[in-house]
């Protein structure tokens, strides 16, 4: 193949979440659910610092060939109290973007990825009435300091928020239970909430108006890509349960700027649903089955239902302490969104995750990241997948490039 996939502007990154990596954010609803005297998470902490130590994990990406960033602004740190806004925490991240821009990073700025302030979850959160009035006014507080970021995300994931959104409020009101439901095939997600992904649609779109009216950035959502398949004779579930969790989201991303693509994994759905992953000696830190291929079919299913709304991959990776295993992992991806790209998919750029290792819900086992931290001393070792990487992102955009590296 001598063609590339896209024009020499395409957005080759990595991405962290503000809660994942800054530490110390005492005003979040996770921070009050993981220091909970019976909680069985393990401790964010000082996270890996990056509050403070940004211009030193931006550097290690720009130095390795990189030209973007995907990061976040935290809600619980900017707008600490109802209705009072922090403009020093405005203002750090406002450095943020310049330290960006500064080291030819582009920013791609999420505003909400799963944490919320905690007076919000308390006053009943995204089921409260309300949730978008309450999100609208904190865009419009972070739209003062995005008049020059060329891309936005509203929501992360919101199909995995719903999830989450029903977890907090149960044990922010006392009646705490488990993340997980018990099913004949055993211990799953429950199913996302739509009644709950319906507030968050009209959540993004109020975002929307906001940045539109007062930023030039392009914005969209990020949607949880499971990259399901149907087991024979099971299409009917197939489509329930692949539009519960990923189509209706995609169907709001229509008319959209873009629409972040977050793949890792993919299932089978069967007549009972989706379909646990087995025991394998294959399977990742986190219990996933090691399919790179879930980025193409994740990609292909969200050009069709979304009618050809722009792709950007903001999000892709494996949990491995093997960073060989890593580079291998991201090859075989980006082999299957070049075929995407081939067949005229419209994928403008490619966030791995995660930039760093870092907290991940709770846990500190699961290793995503390009560079690997000391949770001590927080020094940064870039690994060879971040060289490797980087050496794709500056030598091509195709398959020569992948094998060149």
């Amino acid at each position: 193949m001598t063609n590339k996939p896209t024009a020499p502007n395409f957005l080759w990154g990595a991405a962290s979440s503000a809660y994942q990596v800054e530490g110390d954010n005492t005003n979040s609803d996770w921070w009050w659910l993981e220091n909970q005297p019976k909680s069985a998470m393990e401790r964010n902490g000082k996270a890996i610092d990056s509050y403070h130590r940004y211009p030193e994990d931006m550097r290690l990406l720009a130095d390795a060939g990189l030209n973007s960033y995907r990061f976040g602004l935290e809600w619980a740190r900017i707008e600490p109290a109802p209705g009072e806004f922090d403009h020093d925490a405005l203002a750090h991240y406002r450095r943020m973007i310049d330290t960006a821009l500064g080291l030819g990073l582009t920013p791609i700025v999420t505003l909400q990825h799963f944490t919320h302030p905690l007076w919000f979850v308390k006053e009943g959160g995204w089921q409260s009435g309300k949730g978008i009035d309450r999100f609208a006014r904190y865009v419009e507080q972070a739209a003062t300091i995005l008049q020059d970021v060329p891309w936005v995300c509203t929501i992360n994931e919101p199909s995995v928020l719903t999830l989450s959104t029903r977890m907090m409020d149960r044990f922010v009101s006392g009646r705490a239970t488990s993340m997980t439901v018990t099913s004949e095939t055993g211990t799953a997600l429950p199913t996302p909430d739509l009644e709950i992904g319906a507030v968050l649609a009209e959540a993004h779109a109020a975002a929307q108006d906001v940045l539109r009216t007062r930023t030039d950035a392009k914005t969209g959502w990020t949607v949880a890509c499971q990259a399901l398949t149907p087991a024979p004779g099971s299409e009917a579930k197939f489509a329930e349960v692949k539009y519960l969790w990923e189509d209706f989201y995609l169907e709001h991303s229509r008319g959209d700027d873009f629409v972040g693509v977050q793949a890792y994994t993919s299932q089978t759905v069967d007549a009972n649903g989706i379909v646990p992953h087995p025991a394998h000696p294959d399977n990742t830190l986190t219990g996933w089955a090691y399919r790179p291929d879930a980025l193409g079919i994740a990609i292909r299913n969200a050009a069709e239902v979304t009618g050809g709304t722009p792709i950007i991959v903001t999000e892709n990776g494996i949990a491995t302490r093997d960073d060989e295993l890593r580079i291998r992992y991201t090859s075989e991806a980006l082999d299957a969104l070049f075929d995407a790209v081939d067949d005229g998919v419209d994928v403008g750029g490619y966030m791995h995750w995660s930039a760093l290792d870092n907290y991940e819900w709770g846990h500190w086992g699961p290793t995503f990241g390009l560079i690997a931290v000391d949770r001590e001393t927080f020094v940064r070792t870039p690994k060879p997948s971040l060289r490797w990487l980087g050496r794709v992102a500056r030598d091509g955009y195709g398959r020569e490039a992948l094998a060149a590296a």
